[in-house]
């Protein structure tokens, strides 16, 4: 009993008589291995429900792909003069196979994606601080909750980027869309909103753990608009300017929204945190 008193005293003393950092990293160091074994099994578990949620869309591939042409249609009803055929063609033996699959792909990820953003997390979490561990439930729901809003933001403005991307190809052309093109397109849309409406979370994030500060992003916002504006041309599949803007002004807005939640955030924090 005397040695194990002892031992405290000297541990108090080896430390100042500090109390222990709460807000350190976890002290479970991993060596590169454990990552790498970590790492695997984080991508598995990913792949699984990846996998799971392409079986459960590919159950459904016909309901699926009817929600995905109404864009299309929508436009075959309002200009008839651009589009006078608006059925799907398949000019090989494995293009239809390849559409069921793309579809399946896209929807196992979007359904998997809460799994898949609380396996980044788990991933993450180690190098964390105890107060950035507790962002875990905001971290996923807010992620997955933006990307199916940017998802359908893309969906439901998709006909105006038809219409637009149609009646560019001349008076003269008809227009006779490949099923497997025309899923590749939706998906690459609906990725691209998804993924740009993720941006506010990751500033949100930075802020919170002190990489970047409110001031710093109220200082820089013109630089701030220029690279959305870069950003949003690049990831936009179709290019056209209609898409573009209704990426871009979304986005400008998240950014100012960022700041204040990063504001509110840490406003209660001491100056040299």
């Amino acid at each position: 009993m005397k040695l194990g008193i002892g031992k405290f005293a000297l541990g108090k003393l080896r430390s100042g008589g500090k109390k222990e950092d709460k807000e350190s990293p976890s002290e479970d160091a991993m060596t590169l291995t454990e990552h790498l074994a970590e790492l695997r099994s984080r991508i598995i578990r990913a792949g699984l429900a990846v996998v799971i949620g392409m079986m459960g869309v590919l159950a459904f591939y016909e309901p699926v792909l009817r929600f995905l042409r109404q864009p299309y249609d929508n436009v075959c009803r309002r200009r008839p003069d651009l589009v006078s055929n608006c059925d799907f063609f398949s000019l090989g033996p494995l293009e239809g196979f390849n559409a069921r699959l793309k579809i399946s792909l896209y929807g196992g990820l979007i359904l998997a994606l809460p799994i898949v953003m609380w396996q980044i997390w788990r991933f993450v979490v180690p190098a964390l601080h105890a107060k950035e561990k507790r962002y875990a439930i905001p971290f996923v729901l807010s992620s997955v909750l933006l990307f199916v809003i940017g998802g359908f933001f893309a969906y439901f403005t998709l006909d105006k980027g038809l219409e637009w991307l149609i009646s560019w190809s001349g008076e003269d052309v008809q227009q006779a869309f490949q099923i497997s093109k025309y899923v590749s397109f939706v998906g690459l849309m609906i990725a691209a909103f998804g993924i740009g409406f993720e941006f506010p979370v990751l500033l949100v994030f930075l802020q919170l753990v002190g990489v970047l500060k409110p001031r710093q992003l109220i200082e820089g916002w013109r630089v701030a608009i220029l690279v959305i504006v870069v950003i949003a041309a690049v990831i936009t599949p179709s290019g056209d300017p209609i898409t573009l803007i209704l990426l871009t002004v979304p986005l400008i807005v998240f950014y100012f929204i960022s700041i204040l939640i990063g504001y509110l955030g840490t406003r209660n924090r001491p100056v040299d945190a």
